[in-house]
């Protein structure tokens, strides 16, 4: 496949930030396999890898951002009644557990948070202020549970601990010459939480991998649509895949932090 022929298919997918972006995320593994043959039969000159993840990003994902939810409002703006859990390929544990959501007993436990770990945070009515801790290292702010979230590029320190927004790994993925690029980040030693606030489950054994493009618009507008599945051995059946859509957002304001809640 030519340069133009991928560069034209991307430029299609990518048009907005809520059409085309199922088949993006379909074609896009053949799409980035494709410019890379190409690119690796034409000749020139080999160029110098770049020095660190900042320096080498091909789209600036820094500054404040705000969830659109156009979809699946009435699960992700606010707290669904116990059982109403459609769309979610949970196992029959999961659905006995969820059946029996408590959240007063999650407070108790001390576990306000449980629908604020990354899985389900990213879902929620949020803000994210995204910035280089340092240049090969992401930093995701949140305002609803005050969450923060390490994305790293290079290796992830880790101490073995099981937390809310568990350890994250980054990698640019680059589609050729064609100037479009993806960055991919895996979540894992995730602290067992809820993937919807109503008590659907997700275990310690949970990998939440997701694909982070930027779409610009005409009129200047900007959006990070971001493609994730949840992998759960425990508690779904098989991978749970969505796409959710933030917007950036000048008016830092509008900025709220709030603390978790169990119950809104």
């Amino acid at each position: 496949m030519s340069n133009s022929v991928t560069a034209s298919l991307l430029s299609r997918l990518c048009m907005s930030p809520s059409r085309g972006t199922i088949a993006r995320t379909l074609l896009l593994p053949f799409l980035l396999v494709a410019g890379g043959s190409v690119s690796s039969q034409e000749s020139g000159p080999p160029t110098e890898a770049p020095a660190s993840a900042r320096e080498g990003a091909p789209f600036d994902p820094t500054g404040q951002w705000v969830a659109i939810i156009s979809e699946d409002w009435r699960w992700r703006m606010i707290t669904p009644a116990r059982g109403d859990f459609p769309g979610i390929p949970m196992t029959l544990d999961a659905q006995h557990i969820a059946e029996a959501w408590d959240p007063a007993r999650d407070e108790a436990a001390g576990e306000a948070c449980k629908a604020y770990g990354a899985p389900g945070l990213m879902r929620g009515p949020t803000r994210l202020r995204i910035t280089w801790a340092d240049d090969d290292t992401l930093q995701i702010e949140t305002d609803y549970g005050m969450q923060t979230r390490l994305l790293h590029f290079e290796s992830a320190p880790s101490d073995g601990a099981n937390t809310w927004q568990g350890v994250s790994t980054a990698e640019w993925l680059m589609s050729g010459r064609s100037g479009f690029g993806t960055m991919k980040t895996v979540t894992a030693q995730l602290r067992p939480g809820y993937l919807r606030k109503n008590g659907v489950p997700y275990s310690a054994s949970t990998v939440y991998t997701e694909w982070w493009d930027l779409h610009a618009q005409d009129n200047g507008d900007e959006y990070l649509v971001i493609t994730n599945k949840v992998e759960d051995p425990v508690y779904l059946q098989v991978p749970w895949l969505t796409a959710i859509h933030f917007k950036r957002e000048n008016n830092r304001g509008a900025w709220d932090p709030t603390p978790c809640d169990a119950r809104f």
